[in-house]
């Protein structure tokens, strides 16, 4: 699931051989990407396209379709990384819950920038058909709903994956599991902890902010000046 140190994972992952690992960071740098996600959903298996170059993933988009993945790659090994459910539920309304629902500075900015990025509003869209209506289509208003769809979910995972092909791990507990799961030598450096929150709600509010400033000029750079009583300049606002 989101939330569950994906991002640390990513890193660990190319740390060890098995990069470059695909993560949602990777569609919100190429917001292009989510029309893979959008064909994925209707069916289709778009998987060559997708992880041309790649040789791993974490996080959705790529986790909610681990069955499908499993199947297409079946020497591919499964990590179901797991999490405190009160502190995954606090994390994940803080960030991706967030940037869809409530009166936040992240939904405001998310909604703001889909307004004039129909790329962006093509993510979004997205997002809400694969996280909103088809992870969490039982509800998601309260902290019991969030954690009993991801609960839901890991025991789906293990009862789905057969048991050679499955590691359930948490971040915490290092290199030694999962370098031994993916017969893997373990690094001679600490592991890896990326900041996920800081880290999502950064690329989130400082990229619609830069959009929106983008927008912005483009907007005064088209708008007609007029001539003030006193025989000044000024602008006309839109």
């Amino acid at each position: 699931m989101p939330r569950t140190g994906t991002l640390t994972q990513k890193i660990a992952l190319e740390t060890i051989g098995l990069g470059p690992c695909y993560h949602m960071v990777d569609v919100l740098a190429d917001l292009e990407q989510a029309r893979y996600w959008e064909r994925a959903l209707a069916g289709e298996a778009p998987w060559k396209e997708v992880f041309d170059g790649y040789n791993s993933t974490v996080d959705w988009p790529g986790g909610y379709f681990y069955r499908e993945l499993m199947d297409f790659y079946p020497d591919a090994k499964v990590l179901l990384s797991v999490r405190d459910p009160e502190s995954w539920e606090r994390s994940m309304r803080q960030t991706v819950w967030a940037v869809r629902h409530g009166e936040s500075l992240l939904r405001l900015l998310s909604s703001a920038q889909a307004h004039v990025n129909p790329h962006w509003q093509g993510f979004l869209n997205m997002i809400d058909r694969l996280v909103w209506d088809a992870t969490f289509g039982s509800g998601n208003d309260t902290p019991e709903q969030l954690i009993e769809a991801m609960l839901r979910h890991n025991e789906q995972v293990e009862r789905d994956v057969p048991a050679e092909r499955l590691l359930v791990w948490r971040v915490e507990q290092g290199w030694e599991p999962l370098c031994e799961f993916l017969e893997a030598p373990v690094p001679d450096a600490p592991f890896p902890h990326a900041n996920d929150t800081t880290e999502f709600l950064n690329r989130i509010i400082d990229g619609s902010l830069l959009v929106l400033q983008e927008w912005r000029s483009k907007q005064a750079s088209v708008e007609p000046s007029f001539a003030l009583s006193d025989g000044s300049a000024g602008a006309l606002s839109g």
